[in-house]
């Protein structure tokens, strides 16, 4: 019951009004106590100095005790809520016109006498009640028979034992009753305006957290249809910054969902295709060593040679797709990191082009290499720049005809150091374009010739991890161009390498 913040906060509201409510009536009731007392004293300021003269109780500059007793036994009769005593100069109480067997006092303190005496407009001021040792009440008081000469003092409590007596019975009975419901009201008035307002604050909780319930509840890779933005447009308050961060979380969530079911895909396909291309070199491998076992001696010398050589090379080609593997993962898991470095990447590019030109000679390929040599600075890794740059131009070679040509040329886009490989092959099947630099992606190359591998898987991730670019396009008049681009040296760069 106690788990929805609705209903927590309507108890929590509820609490603290009660509290209030105590706190309110404690406050008021101490106030009203003092008000009350204050304009009792204030009223009856002079009434004892009234009694003293008005009923003659001073005689010849005596006080006349008959007149005292007349005095004591008129006021117990038509004013009993007060209470008259006669004191000493001492405060010893010399007679009283209270019941003698309530009488606990036999003096009361003379501080708050002379204290009202001084002052006569400072109140509340509290005496001592003869009929209590604890208790204090305000009161009238003046020197008998005079002022100048006093022997004593006309003390009078204003609120007395009946009238205790009867404000309890007040305050036990009517007003009690009228302040409890005015209480009740007063809670319940505020209680229901409070539960109206929680509701209209956490309404919009409680549609958030649906939100959040729905989306768990399905499918997470799907993009939720009810939006907090669509219920609300404008971000007003921190609940709607709130529903607009879990949109936002719940369309990353979702999209990420989508890529890890790519990439899963991916990986299913990559394990497939791996698996395809480390079986085909091992099943020849294995099919010329099981040719040469069983048919050694009926195979010439030449035919041996031949089978030994094709098995080799299987084996270096199985040995180069392990390798890949193991580089791609490495790229892939962040372990291999570039180390950049400020170098001139036109001299890197003719230091490519003479290790390939061997290769290109031999299957009478013109292989060129130029450009702008004022072209700036790179700032990368070197030897991964040049792993990059082997594959451009191995695949150039390995896929230009005989008496073709592959042309290298480094030139400089957006004020960023690039290179640009050309060659003159069958160019790619436009099918294949977007797919071209994902791992083992098999597709056409001039009609009958298939191609896969990690080479451009790996090239791509190298310039990926280093900040770079690069791409393929077809030439419009035959060949394929691969082109990358280096971001460039800046002048604190370029001087620390200097």
């Amino acid at each position: 019951m106690l788990k929805t913040l609705y209903t927590r906060l309507a108890l929590g509201l509820f609490l603290l009004l009660l509290l209030v409510a105590l706190l309110y009536g404690f406050i008021s009731f101490y106030s009203l106590k003092q008000y009350n007392a204050s304009v009792n004293q204030e009223i009856h300021r002079n009434l004892a100095r009234n009694l003293v003269a008005d009923r003659n109780l001073v005689s010849g500059g005596e006080l006349d005790k008959s007149a005292m007793e007349e005095l004591f036994a008129l006021y117990m009769t038509i004013n009993p809520s007060i209470e008259i005593y006669l004191l000493d100069l001492d405060g010893t109480i010399q007679s009283y016109s209270a019941d003698p067997a309530k009488i606990k006092r036999n003096r009361v303190s003379l501080e708050p006498i002379m204290t009202l005496l001084s002052d006569p407009g400072q109140y509340p001021v509290l005496g001592d009640d003869p009929r209590s040792h604890e208790r204090q009440k305000v009161f009238s008081v003046t020197p008998v028979p005079s002022m100048a000469e006093p022997e004593g003092y006309l003390y009078v409590v204003l609120r007395g034992e009946e009238y205790d007596a009867a404000e309890t019975m007040a305050r036990g009975g009517q007003l009690v009753a009228l302040s409890a419901w005015a209480l009740l009201v007063s809670l319940v008035v505020v209680m229901i305006a409070g539960l109206l307002v929680f509701r209209l604050l956490t309404g919009r909780l409680t549609r958030l957290t649906r939100l959040v319930e729905d989306f768990e509840a399905g499918d997470m890779s799907q993009h939720p249809e009810q939006t907090w933005r669509s219920q609300r447009p404008a971000v007003k308050d921190e609940i709607d910054y709130l529903g607009v961060t879990f949109d936002n979380m719940a369309q990353r969530i979702a999209s990420q969902i989508e890529q890890l079911r790519e990439k899963d895909a991916q990986r299913r396909q990559l394990v497939a295709q791996v698996s395809h291309d480390l079986r085909t070199p091992l099943a020849s491998m294995q099919g010329y060593l099981e040719i040469l076992k069983l048919r050694r001696d009926r195979l010439s010398r030449e035919e041996q040679e031949r089978f030994l050589q094709i098995a080799l090379l299987e084996g270096y080609r199985l040995s180069q797709l392990v390798d890949e593997l193991f580089e791609l993962a490495a790229l892939e898991a962040r372990e291999k990191q570039p180390d950049p470095e400020c170098f001139p990447l036109a001299e890197l590019v003719h230091d490519v082009v003479q290790k390939h030109m061997p290769r290109a000679d031999e299957q009478s390929i013109v292989l060129s290499v130029g450009g702008n040599p004022d072209i700036p600075r790179a700032f990368a890794d070197l030897a991964m720049t040049e792993r990059v740059l082997d594959n451009l131009i191995g695949n150039a070679i390995a896929y230009t005809p005989e008496n073709g040509r592959v042309s290298v040329r480094f030139e400089a886009a957006n004020g960023r150091p690039g290179v640009s490989v050309r060659d003159s092959g069958p160019g790619i099947a436009v099918a294949d374009l977007p797919h071209i630099f994902e791992p083992f992606y098999r597709g056409e190359a001039g009609g009958d010739r298939r191609h896969a591998g990690l080479g451009l898987a790996i090239a791509r991730r190298i310039m990926t991890l280093q900040g770079g670019d690069i791409g393929a396009e077809n030439n419009a008049d035959g060949g394929a161009v691969f082109s990358i681009s280096l971001p460039a040296a800046d002048a604190r760069n370029g001087a620390d390498r200097e």
